[in-house]
């Protein structure tokens, strides 16, 4: 059932995302935070690198292997992602699209939803 509250769907979002991630990376963000426009649910994520990842990003090559295996791990928890945004908002999910600083330790998911919230 979503929430009726654009700020309540937003703290819930933010809360099952960062439960999410604690559960599927071992560890949750130092910040997070949700914002719904139009048709969109972005999700900002602010401290997900571990220690031992933020000592691989120091390279290229390092760099370009923890984007790859953070893309990997979304995409195989890509359902369970688009399900919470679901229950929460009612809205399906039509595409999810992410990415993840090395220099920042930020993640940004953005979910495109069938219709305006």
């Amino acid at each position: 059932m979503p929430s009726t509250n654009k700020g309540q769907m937003e703290d819930e979002i933010t809360k099952a995302i960062i439960q999410w991630e604690k559960e599927y990376n071992g560890r949750g963000p130092t910040e997070a935070k949700t914002d719904i426009l139009r048709n969109m649910a972005i999700v900002t994520l602010r401290g997900v690198l571990s220690q031992a990842e933020q000592h691989l990003a120091r390279d290229k090559e390092g760099m370009a292997l923890i984007k790859k295996l953070r893309q990997q791990l979304v995409e195989q928890g890509r359902s369970e992602l688009e399900e919470i945004v679901w229950r929460i908002t009612g809205a399906p999910v039509v595409s999810l699209h992410t990415d993840i600083s090395t220099k920042s330790g930020e993640r940004i998911i953005v979910f495109v939803l069938d219709r305006e919230i």
